[in-house]
């Protein structure tokens, strides 16, 4: 008895329809490729065990200038002073959730997250005693980089202010990081600190995060009228070369009054050299991320 075509005879009134060719047909089933993944922020670190380079100015004021830019940026405040917190007008001593709470209580970056010139994900005195908290926690130096991972598709760039010192919130800021960039006064013991902090990147790249790099080494508080000043930027030239960024950030008054009105100096002065500096700055960051992305 035959079966074939039992079930797919037509009713009355339709037609049979023709044969399917087969072959080409399955080439409709083929896979399609993946989706490309969503672009992931760029993590960039401030760091510099010594304190007084222009970490917090030069985090901020970045951050301002590639959002002019259209970017989409959140800065980090990973120092338990709390001055990039206290420079976009908030008060420290008022916050009741901070980045303690995100690195010690797993506490979903999203909920210190405060709007500003850019958003800020806040800092308070509480953060003082992250590193006793994280020191007999496992993966301490990661609590960071975890903390960002749920995010990163909302960002272009995400700027971290780290404290002055090597510790265990400046480890996280690093192992979290794709690149950093080193503020230098431009005086001479200033310079000495650079080969303490090569030595950390180095053990940082050997046993937690070995991608990252060394963006840029940025001069601050410059004055040339100085022949000491001068001096100080050409030993950085000569010993790190193409590394060492071409904006000078040069002393002036406007990154002390800027923080007092709790703004940045480009929205503080916006028409001013201090502000035309970091916006210099912002496109030697993007383009030295458009020639590593094309290399």
């Amino acid at each position: 008895m035959r079966l074939a075509g039992l079930f797919t005879r037509p009713q009355l009134g339709e037609q049979e329809a023709p044969p399917q060719e087969q072959g080409p047909a399955r080439e409709d089933f083929a896979a399609q490729p993946e989706p490309e993944p969503a672009p992931q922020a760029q993590v960039i670190a401030f760091a510099n065990q010594k304190g007084g380079v222009a970490k917090t100015t030069s985090t901020l004021n970045l951050a301002v200038a590639l959002s002019e830019l259209g970017n989409r940026v959140l800065i980090v405040d990973m120092d338990p002073q709390g001055n990039l917190t206290m420079s976009q007008g908030f008060n420290p001593d008022h916050i009741t959730r901070s980045m303690f709470d995100v690195l010690v209580h797993r506490l979903p970056i999203e909920q210190v997250i405060h709007e500003a010139e850019v958003d800020l994900a806040v800092s308070s005195i509480d953060l003082a005693g992250a590193e006793l908290a994280l020191s007999s926690m496992i993966g301490r130096e990661r609590a960071l980089e975890k903390a960002l991972t749920p995010i990163k598709e909302r960002y272009d760039w995400i700027l971290v202010d780290t404290p002055p010192s090597l510790g265990l919130l400046t480890i996280n800021a690093l192992v979290a990081a794709d690149e950093v960039i080193v503020p230098v006064q431009c005086e001479y013991l200033s310079l000495r600190g650079l080969v303490q902090l090569e030595n950390t990147l180095s053990m940082i790249r050997e046993n937690l995060n070995p991608n990252v790099e060394i963006q840029g080494i940025l001069p601050t508080m410059f004055d040339g009228r100085t022949l000491h000043a001068r001096e100080a930027v050409e030993i950085l030239q000569e010993n790190f070369g193409e590394l060492v960024f071409k904006t000078r950030i040069k002393k002036t008054v406007r990154y002390a009054e800027a923080p007092v009105k709790g703004l940045s100096v480009l929205k503080y002065d916006p028409s001013g050299n201090a502000a035309a500096a970091y916006r210099e700055l912002a496109k030697e960051v993007l383009d030295g991320a458009k020639a590593r992305k094309y290399a």
